[in-house]
């Protein structure tokens, strides 16, 4: 090995807002060393996750898929044997072939996420998919809600540069654990603390690794956080922090918002979000008296039924201080909007087709069960390639999942780095290489880079990208697309130059591009995003597409103004309880499961259940526990814990399924019913009941 390492740029693929500049050590060809922040990097600032610290141990990982595989047991029972990568692809399109043959195009739905966050290797499936009209993907599984709710107010998804935590006063950070997942938040909001004797609050559902840190910590029952932003700014008009020449000349209708508040009392809002009154009343004094308010909203806010009305009514309150006006103030939640993107090489979307339907990725099990709702007049899912994503552990309701995927007529095809319960259930398994080992380019979500991921080692011999995949496959299913011709450096390239930021090679000297607007751009100091340049208290919810994917009925719509919105699965008499299956330090999501460190330090599945809890219910710490709902059953170990509410219970995850006794994963109580306004997953919104196993 070198005695010297080479240090190459490039940034975490991973599934997590922060998208870290990374250093990384090349010890030879085939080998990195150590893993840390890119300290050039203003945003990273030198600072990543212990998860991705340790990448060589993912990455040199002795489990890792080298060679493709052909099923030979039964579905999911892990009997499979080798074969060349010629025998796979031609197998694979050869079955996806026989499939459009019986059923028509639309029966083949590639699928996918958000396993690499690399423009090119993630999206590049859906090349294939417009280049031979296979069944679209409604991508619902993470962000809509969030999103929604953020465009709901703003018309623009973008905001604040997240730089500027470090010069606030107040630092909210509402909806995420960023502790855990996204640690460059509280570098910012740390710093910020540090030099200026910033505040930091936080607004979670209990006292996880963020709230511990903070100066003040408001508590909220699970999908109640409209509630709370209701009696804050309540308590703004009411008290004149409300900043009415801004509201005038930047808001639609704040007359009609003060009218609609004025029942919205702290008292009001007690009764439902279980903060109390005199916090709520201190909470709504410091912001408003605190022009340097940063509100740092999460993606907590899209795991709720009601998660698109709560991040609406949470972004809402420094509209009604006029926070926006101030350096340091305002609000963030991603910055997508900033790349403006010309996706059309990498998509294929100069082949796409409209009028070839969709179907909602959150509702997998549904869809290959053959669910009406979700397929339409189209055929059924009779073939699927599955890139990036893990859906028999990670999609919600997975008990429909898990018996849509057994289906005997069902050809499945994963493109995997380990042996994953998807992966298990395949006909065709395909080795994939890791980050490091092919070209990408990626855009920051919490923050407003653009960098570039090279190739810095070779892959282990067998492994073959996603765009090598997708490629091999093109030419045997006769697929048209000038993009399966080209390299990912020659996309790269492309994508660059027609969207406006330069050629490859110009990144490449520089290691990334700074895309942050400037001031009144980002403070929307010269309107907002919606045609009239105004903040929408009051959104045009039938705005918001693509339609047909959310629930249907007059309860479906959200509330017209911020208000406290009843779509939850409340708790009963028989489901006494509420789950929230917050993600887990040192998993985050399941690419993490198979590496020992998190799997040591994370130990095993546990219940945080409220001391008062237990004792009713005469479980103990370490006793196993029984939870279930509709939608299924499991047993988890019992862990007390007095930072939530009563009724309220955290499931860290996500833990495989076979972590479980009996192998029924957390997401066996998780619902798959489509979130308002356009499709979601409420993995954070679900009753039960608890008894002892």
């Amino acid at each position: 090995m070198n005695a010297v390492p080479e240090i190459h740029i490039s940034a975490c693929p991973h599934d997590c807002p922060s998208t870290c500049a990374l250093e990384v050590e090349k010890l030879d060809a085939h080998h990195i060393g150590a893993v840390r922040g890119a300290k050039e990097n203003t945003y990273t600032a030198g600072v990543i996750c212990s998860k991705v610290a340790r990448y060589a141990e993912r990455i040199h990982h002795p489990d890792r898929l080298t060679v493709p595989l052909r099923r030979t047991g039964a579905k999911g029972a892990g009997e499979f044997s080798p074969l060349d990568w010629d025998e796979a692809l031609d197998e694979v399109a050869e079955a996806l072939l026989k499939a459009e043959q019986r059923h028509g195009s639309e029966t083949v739905w590639p699928y996918f996420y958000a396993g690499t966050m690399g423009l090119v290797m993630r999206d590049g499936i859906n090349r294939l998919r417009h280049a031979k009209k296979y069944s679209g993907e409604h991508a619902t599984i993470c962000v809509t809600s969030a999103w929604n709710g953020y465009l709901a107010g703003t018309g623009k998804l973008a905001g604040v540069d997240p730089r500027e935590m470090a010069v606030a006063d107040v630092i909210v950070i509402w909806g995420t654990n960023a502790a855990s997942t996204q640690v460059n938040v509280m570098v910012h909001a740390l710093r910020a603390r540090t030099e200026r004797g910033a505040k930091i609050v936080v607004i979670d559902t209990y006292r996880n690794a963020t709230a511990k840190q903070a100066d003040s910590f408001l508590c909220v029952r699970p999908g109640t956080d409209g509630a709370l932003a209701c009696a804050v700014m309540h308590v703004l008009f009411r008290d004149g922090y409300a900043n009415r020449g801004y509201l005038e000349q930047y808001t639609d209708c704040p007359h009609e918002l003060e009218a609609h508040l004025k029942t919205r009392t702290p008292a009001w809002a007690e009764a439902i979000c279980g903060v109390p009154t005199a916090e709520i009343e201190a909470f709504a004094k410091l912001v408003g008296t605190t022009p340097r308010s940063f509100f740092r909203l999460g993606y907590g806010f899209s795991r709720s039924r009601n998660g698109v009305s709560n991040m609406h009514a949470a972004l809402s309150i420094p509209a009604v201080t006029g926070a926006w006006l101030h350096e340091g103030g305002g609000a963030f939640h991603n910055n997508g909007a900033v790349f403006h993107w010309d996706r059309t090489l990498i998509d294929g979307l100069d082949v796409r087709d409209p009028e070839v339907r969709a179907l909602d990725q959150s509702r997998i099990g549904a869809v290959l069960l053959g669910d009406r709702f979700d397929l339409g007049d189209g055929p059924p899912v009779t073939a699927m390639l599955i890139q990036s994503t893990n859906p028999m552990s990670v999609a919600p309701d997975q008990n429909a999942v898990h018996a849509g995927f057994v289906r005997e007529d069902l050809f499945v095809c994963v493109h995997e780095q380990f042996m994953t319960e998807t992966a298990k259930v395949a006909d065709i398994v395909l080795p994939a290489t890791m980050f490091l080992e092919h070209d990408d380019i990626y855009q920051g979500g919490g923050h407003q880079h653009i960098i570039f991921g090279p190739k810095v080692i070779e892959s282990p011999e067998g492994c073959r990208s996603n765009h090598e995949v997708i490629c091999g496959l093109a030419s045997r299913l006769g697929a048209q697309h000038r993009g399966f011709d080209l390299t990912p450096r020659e996309i790269i390239d492309w994508t660059l130059q027609s969207s406006g930021w330069g050629t490859l090679a110009q990144l490449e000297s520089t290691a990334w591009i700074d895309c942050q607007p400037g001031f009144d751009e980002a403070h929307f100091i010269e309107g907002f995003g919606h045609d009239d340049g105004r903040f929408h208290f009051a959104p045009d919810w039938s705005a918001f597409g693509p339609s047909g994917f959310g629930p249907v009925g007059d309860d479906a719509v959200p509330p017209a103004l911020p208000d406290h919105w009843t779509s939850i699965e409340e708790a009963t008499i028989d489901m006494p309880f509420r789950l929230v299956t917050a993600p887990a330090r040192h998993y985050l999501n399941s690419s993490f499961n198979e590496t020992a460190t998190s799997a040591r330090r994370e130990r095993r599945p546990s219940v945080m259940l409220h001391p008062d809890d237990a004792s009713e219910l005469g479980l103990a710490p370490g006793q196993m526990a029984r939870l279930g709902n509709a939608r299924g059953e499991l047993s988890i170990e019992v862990e007390l814990f007095d930072g939530l509410h009563r009724g309220v219970v955290i499931v860290e995850s996500i833990w495989p399924n076979d972590s479980f006794p009996g192998g029924q994963g957390i997401n066996v109580l998780t619902g798959a019913d489509p979130v308002s306004p356009t499709g979601g997953a409420a993995f954070h919104d679900n009753r039960i009941w608890i008894k002892a196993a």
